[in-house]
């Protein structure tokens, strides 16, 4: 008695594995309106791929969004405000000694 193999089988690993290799798009518009009268888009863009693949493709907003990660954009803003609050405490500081 013979055992049989079905060779094109694929295990949701596999399947996930070419979704993230390749990348999956999907994209779509909810309008809601009355009467011809638009009231509300909704404009849904959704990519599911790996990290190297999306990086790949030029997609790295999670290494520099303000709230994902301490590279963000805000840095800079934050850095320069700090700054300038250091110079001030020192300033006063300074005003303070020189009135004792």
């Amino acid at each position: 008695m013979a055992v049989e193999h079905n060779m094109q089988s694929s295990t949701i690993v596999d399947v996930l594995e070419k979704i993230l290799d390749k990348g999956v798009v999907i994209a779509g518009d909810i309008t809601v309106g009355i009467a011809d009268v638009e009231l509300l888009t909704i404009k849904i863009r959704l990519i599911v791929a790996s990290v190297d693949k999306a990086k790949e493709i030029g997609m790295d907003w999670w290494e520099n969004g303000p709230y994902l990660s301490s590279k963000g954009a805000n840095n800079k803003a934050l850095e320069e405000e700090n700054k300038q609050l250091h110079e001030r405490l020192k300033a006063l500081e300074e005003k303070i000694e020189t009135k004792r």
